[in-house]
């Protein structure tokens, strides 16, 4: 479709296993624009080997700590910049955040408009462990980065797994996730700030109705994806200009259970540029 872009957000859980599953075949059918990944958990060569080079422009942050984490950026835009990761006052693992500016087609002697995409990956978190404090101090920091975003009045779309479901019709079991990692009201409240302070536009909710769901999260163990007893914690947000132009909102929720290729779904987004 002439003038619409296709963005797809997906935590792949290990890019050479969500490939094994058929991850690939996935890719080939929806033919997304840019391709925003979450725990790629490999190098830049192996990234490079399962995304060729031929059809992407690739920029990746790996983790620090070998097979955890990594983001990534593929997009059939051209990069007129990259940024590699968020910043200081983090913890010292990486693989968490990746910006860049993409240059979207211009008519004939006009200068390119560009368009600011962001791969995120906020920790998992424990709570009453130091593994909270870890997370709570990205928050922080990525708080910080979505105010500058927010205020350079730009296009931009920030992607990911934030590993927090922001409301009740976010989380199948929402009761019995009250202490939970994932649900806390100190964490939601930090949605409710981008939100709500900071203009950011929620694209899964603002598309897919009052809820409960669409999920995009379901334990591999058990009946948790038969019975549909998920978590909505992969989004797109965007800033208002962008938000507006948003034509479409998908959860590419496999058929079936062996149909998966992780334990995510992928948010797929089409915008009007």
């Amino acid at each position: 479709m002439v003038g619409v872009l296709t963005v797809a957000s997906v935590n792949v859980n290990g890019i050479r296993a969500a490939f094994k599953r058929g991850m690939a075949d996935w890719v080939e059918a929806r033919r997304p624009d840019v391709l925003l990944l979450q725990e790629v958990r490999a190098s830049d060569e192996i990234l490079g080997d399962h995304l060729s080079a031929a059809d992407w422009h690739l920029a990746h942050e790996a983790s620090e700590t070998k097979g955890r984490a990594g983001v990534a950026i593929a997009s059939r835009l051209p990069m007129r910049a990259v940024r590699i990761g968020i910043g200081t006052g983090v913890p010292a693992d990486s693989g968490r955040w990746v910006e860049a500016d993409l240059e979207l087609p211009a008519a004939d002697g006009a200068e390119p408009r560009l368009l600011t995409v962001v791969s995120a990956y906020v920790h998992s978190g424990q709570a009453g462990t130091p593994k909270m404090d870890e997370k709570y101090a990205f928050l922080d920091v990525m708080t910080k980065r979505l105010a500058e975003l927010a205020g350079e009045g730009a296009d931009v779309v920030v992607a990911g797994d934030l590993n927090i479901a922001h409301r009740e019709v976010d989380i199948k079991n929402w009761r019995g996730n009250r202490k939970a990692a994932g649900f806390l009201p100190e964490e939601r409240a930090y949605l409710d700030t981008w939100f709500d302070e900071q203009g950011w536009r929620d694209l899964g909710r603002e598309h897919g109705g009052e809820g409960p769901g669409p999920y995009t999260w379901w334990s591999w163990r058990g009946q948790a994806f038969d019975n549909d007893s998920g978590w909505r914690i992969d989004y797109q947000l965007a800033t208002s200009s962008l938000a507006d132009r948003a034509r479409t909102v998908e959860v590419d929720r496999a058929a079936t259970y062996d149909a998966r290729f992780s334990d995510h779904a992928p948010v797929v987004v089409t915008y009007d540029v």
